[in-house]
C-alpha cells in the first residue's frame, strides 16, 4: 500500500472517510461486537446527511446485519437489513489475535456483500498497522486503508 495523505486527530480520520466514500450509496461495516461497533457509528456520523444506506455486521454474521441510523443520540444500530452494498468497510478489531476471524472466510463474506454491484469499494480502518501485522494484505485487496496511530496521556492533579 502507498501512503497518499496524512492527517492528525479524530477529524483527520472522519474527513478521510467522508472523502473516500463520497460516491458510495450503500456502505456495510464489518467489525467485532462492542469494540468496533462504536467506531462504525463514529465513521457514519459525518455522512449522516448524505442519504446513504448504512449497515453493520458483527463478526461474520451476514444475515444479522443491522441498519445504522441517525437518532437524537447519534448514530445507532437499528433493525435488521440487507448487507449487500457497493462499499465494504473492514474494521481492524477483526484482525486482532484474540478475535481469530478467519481472513479467508472474511474475504468470502466481502465478495457476498459486494456481489451484484458495479463500482465496488473496499476500505480498511485500523489502528497501529494491525492489517499488516496480521498479514491480511496478502489475502484482502483493499482499495484504501485508514491506519491510525494513537498517543495517550493520563494526567493527574
Amino acid at each position: 500500500m502507498k501512503e497518499i495523505s496524512t492527517s492528525s486527530g479524530l477529524g483527520g480520520i472522519l474527513n478521510a472517510f467522508r472523502d473516500i466514500t463520497k460516491e458510495s450509496e450503500r456502505i456495510t461495516f464489518i467489525g467485532t461486537p462492542g469494540f468496533c461497533t462504536p467506531f462504525a457509528e463514529l465513521l457514519a456520523f459525518p455522512i449522516r446527511k448524505d442519504n446513504k444506506e448504512l449497515a453493520y455486521i458483527a463478526n461474520l454474521d451476514f444475515d444479522g446485519a443491522k441498519k445504522i441510523v441517525h437518532t437524537s443520540h447519534g448514530m445507532q444500530l437499528a433493525e435488521e437489513t440487507d448487507a449487500t452494498a457497493d462499499t465494504a468497510v473492514i474494521l481492524g478489531g477483526l484482525a486482532m489475535p484474540k478475535i481469530s476471524v478467519d481472513v479467508h472466510a472474511l474475504q468470502s463474506m466481502i465478495d457476498r456483500i459486494l456481489s451484484g454491484n458495479g463500482d465496488k469499494l473496499l476500505i480498511g480502518v485500523c489502528f497501529m498497522n494491525i492489517f499488516e501485522q496480521a498479514k491480511w494484505y496478502d489475502v484482502i485487496d483493499f482499495d484504501y486503508v485508514i491506519d491510525t496511530h494513537t498517543n495517550s496521556s493520563v494526567l493527574k492533579k
